[in-house]
């Protein structure tokens, strides 16, 4: 007896072929949606003045401390935590501890580094402020730029505390206006986010999230 072949056999096939895909598809779109979501956590989160990726951070060549010429492209290679301040700045000062113990913690990771630039005269206008402050030799390079070729000039900085986060390209990744918080853990993943190269596509003007990555900040704000 000759076998009966249904008519719908290969329309359930393509049905079932479709469906599959389609959840292949679902599968891997909330995998990649879960993945975007981590690494802009961070970013989110700490919600900094400005981020974006298309900028590199302009050099330049300062005296530390002791007189040593250090310049920012001989970091190349690591993620630099840039901050500009002043003696004469209350913030500034209130946040250096927490700058101190951000330095403490990545000096153990080997690829981060934490710079200040001083807008101040030099040493001697700050050693003894600095000793005030921290009850210790500052554990991050103390640059001087007294005319603000750098931090001016260069960077477009007339407030301060302000602080950069370059990446290990030298671009710029984002920046941060007035006092924070750096010794949070938020800041440690941003930073290791950052280390690791992973792009968040979130881009921030004002401080307001923009570019395709915003949604997850307003989903994670309640939004």
């Amino acid at each position: 007896m000759a076998k009966t072949v249904s008519p719908y056999g290969p329309v359930a096939q393509l049905a079932f072929v479709a469906l599959a895909a389609l959840g292949v598809y679902s599968f891997v779109s909330v995998a990649r949606e879960g993945e975007t979501r981590r690494r802009c956590s961070p970013t989110c989160l700490l919600l900094p003045n400005y981020a974006n990726a298309n900028r590199r951070a302009p050099d330049f060549t300062l005296k530390d401390m002791k007189g040593n010429t250090v310049s920012l492209s001989s970091f190349q290679g690591k993620v630099v935590v840039l901050n500009f301040w002043s003696k004469t700045c209350g913030p500034c000062l209130q946040e250096m501890p927490e700058i101190a113990d951000l330095s403490r913690i990545v000096a153990q990771k080997g690829d981060v580094v934490v710079v200040t630039v001083s807008t101040d005269d030099g040493p001697e206008a700050v050693r003894d402020t600095l000793k005030a402050v921290l009850k210790e030799e500052p554990p991050f390079p103390v640059l001087f730029d007294p005319d603000g070729k750098v931090v001016s000039a260069k960077y477009g900085t007339h407030l301060y505390p302000e602080t950069w986060i370059i990446d290990k390209s030298g671009v710029i990744r984002a920046r941060f206006d007035g006092q924070r918080d750096w010794s949070a853990s938020t800041v440690i993943q941003y930073l290791d986010q950052i280390r690791a190269g992973g792009y968040c596509p979130i881009e921030m003007e004002d401080g307001k999230p923009q570019g395709e990555g915003a949604r997850i900040c307003e989903s994670l704000a309640g939004g």
